[in-house]
């Protein structure tokens, strides 16, 4: 048995939820398919996969042993795109999709000097802050920006995204500065509203909270957006307290137009992601652009290196 083509069999029965999808991908017959993964767990020696009559669901050893299979493959289809892709030009057009204020600030650089070392790839950057469906919508990459959840989609960490709390000395001057979460009662919170419920659980925690609401007492006076630049330049014009990733906030802590508050608490580190569906052949402008943007912004990132560290 060809070990590799058993447990890609096996890793496509669980991206695709069956045997006969899977042996429709795969372009093989479903017996051939349930025979590579009877195979693998008979070499295991564990079963691998509850089978039913309607589905197929992971057991604890599946679960373990896919984890670590779809990266193996991912390692053994990068390693034959790179060898494969070292004497071609990558060409066409690079669909990506990312949020507005991360692309506003800091994707036109990058897709500039992308451009100028592969002239031949195309770029269609669309913007915007929900979470898009890679494969129905046509996307080669999408930049995404939390803790991301298991999927059958690839994800490259390409930076850390902190979050801080932050407010206007003119603010804190007038209605104080916390110097604990409990000291937040009361006070004006600039609140971002696409941000998804993985980065409040997150984000709020330190709070001991995760509906921006403290000990059952909401933050006062509340300003609502979709858009993370308008609420740092509300919080910068003295109106309240924002909680925001530190690209889009600190180049106004640098000039001293915000102050970093409570930093001591500051919320579990993010990160933003290079998204991209697993494919057998990736396409060479995908995987240039990964490997172009891995990196790219430094570690730490530009943006943090006048922040101080947590």
């Amino acid at each position: 048995m060809d070990r590799i083509d058993a447990m890609r069999a096996f890793v496509s029965v669980v991206n695709e939820g069956s045997f006969s999808k899977a042996a429709a991908a795969m372009q093989l017959s479903p017996q051939l398919v349930s025979k590579y993964v009877s195979k693998l767990e008979e070499r295991l020696d564990s079963r691998l996969l509850n089978r039913t009559t309607r589905k197929v669901s992971l057991t604890e050893a599946g679960t373990h042993y896919f984890q670590h299979a779809q990266q193996i493959l991912l390692s053994i289809d990068d390693m034959e795109s790179k060898l494969g892709g070292l004497q071609q030009n990558p060409k066409g057009t690079l669909r990506i999709s990312a949020p507005v204020s991360f692309a506003l600030k800091h994707m036109a650089k990058l897709v500039t000097d992308f451009q100028n070392r592969y002239p031949s790839v195309t770029v269609d950057l669309q913007l915007n802050d929900r979470k898009v469906d890679i494969v129905e919508e046509g996307f080669d990459v999408a930049l995404r920006i939390g803790q991301l959840k298991n999927s059958s989609l690839i994800a490259k960490q390409v930076a850390p995204i902190r979050v801080i709390l932050c407010a206007a000395p003119s603010y804190l001057k007038k209605n104080g500065t916390p110097h604990k979460p409990e000291d937040l009662k009361n006070h004006r919170y600039l609140h971002y509203s696409y941000m998804e419920r993985n980065v409040k659980e997150s984000t709020y925690q330190w709070l001991g909270t995760t509906d921006g609401q403290l000990s059952g007492t909401q933050l006062s006076g509340e300003l609502s957006s979709n858009n993370g630049d308008l609420l740092v330049n509300a919080a910068i014009a003295g109106g309240g307290l924002a909680l925001q990733p530190t690209f889009i906030a600190s180049e106004a802590i640098g000039k001293g137009e915000l102050v970093i508050v409570l930093p001591e608490y500051e919320p579990e580190t993010l990160g933003l992601y290079a998204v991209y569906a697993h494919r057998k052949l990736l396409p060479h402008k995908i995987r240039c652009f990964i490997d172009f943007i891995e990196g790219y912004y430094g570690s730490p990132p530009y943006w943090d290196k006048a922040i101080p560290n947590k």
